[in-house]
């Protein structure tokens, strides 16, 4: 299982740019505008979407693999970062959502480990509840049985 943070926005923010630049091309063009400076105006969706297109370049490279029995954090192009913890020492996954990613089914992954000082993040990921859920389940999988035959 591989976890990504969610472009939902971004896609949102694409389809924005480009209705401001159709907008701002229709009226020109229904106005008759002889004046080439207004023209200069679809630099803003221009301008959007290349920090847009920035925003989704940096989504893209962060990625949380689930493997059997481990989870494996990492970020970066030309020099990465990697993380590697045991899901049988994960104590604590959360879920934060603010109203808009509850509306989108997005959210934020928080992970901490027994024996680390911090926490791995994954921000706006999609269903986060069932991305929780799975590792939890994993992790309750790969603890080892207490005596007696019950999990600890």
């Amino acid at each position: 299982m591989e976890l990504r943070p969610s472009v939902k926005i971004i896609k949102l923010g694409y389809l924005l740019c480009v209705l401001v630049a159709i907008g701002i091309s229709a009226y020109l063009l229904a106005i008759h505008n002889e004046d080439e400076r207004l023209w200069a105006l679809l630099a803003i969706p221009a301008l959007g979407l290349i920090i847009l297109a920035i925003r989704h370049m940096r989504r893209r490279l962060i990625k949380l693999t689930i493997l059997d029995d481990r989870l494996r954090y990492e970020t970066g192009l030309l020099s990465k970062s990697t993380r590697t913890m045991e899901l049988t020492k994960i104590q604590d996954v959360r879920v934060d959502q603010k109203l808009g990613q509850r509306m989108l089914d997005t959210g934020d992954l928080s992970l901490e480990t027994a024996g680390e000082s911090s926490r791995i993040v994954m921000r706006s990921i999609d269903h986060p509840h069932a991305a929780a859920d799975r590792i939890l389940e994993l992790a309750r999988v790969h603890r080892p049985s207490a005596p007696g035959g019950s999990a600890v």
